[in-house]
């Protein structure tokens, strides 16, 4: 697998932060994993110029104030050359066919996988 400079997770649930942190690290992909408990937050970050943009980006659908969705929206806001090269990665607990048909509108979704992330589920992806 390639090694990434910055890998962002977007997920309201601070276990599953944990939890995926902890098996991106164990599977080495990537040099620093930056961890945002909100969509919103998260927005914040790559809105500021200062900021290294990730590579990879995994988020959440289902969460409080901005769902993964609304984070989508707003994403495709954000300068082409920063966001172009950007691998996303929708997770969900859910397998909510009306989410799995929502994410099939967004061109720069990667992959819809179903939590908890497991290494194996990116391959050939990253």
């Amino acid at each position: 697998m390639k090694k990434y400079q910055l890998i962002l997770l977007i997920d309201d649930n601070r276990i599953d932060n944990f939890i995926h942190q902890h098996v991106l690290s164990k599977a080495d992909v990537s040099e620093d994993i930056l961890i945002k408990n909100s969509a919103v937050e998260a927005l914040e970050y790559l809105k500021n110029p200062d900021h290294v943009f990730p590579d990879v980006i995994f988020l959440d659908i289902r969460m409080p104030i901005m769902d993964g969705f609304g984070f989508l929206r707003a994403f495709e806001e954000l300068p082409e050359e920063k966001k172009s090269a950007v691998k996303i990665f929708l997770l969900s607990s859910s397998n909510d066919p009306i989410d799995v048909e929502e994410a099939g509108k967004y061109k720069r979704i990667t992959r819809f996988i179903q939590k908890p992330l497991d290494i194996s589920q990116l391959s050939p992806y990253i």
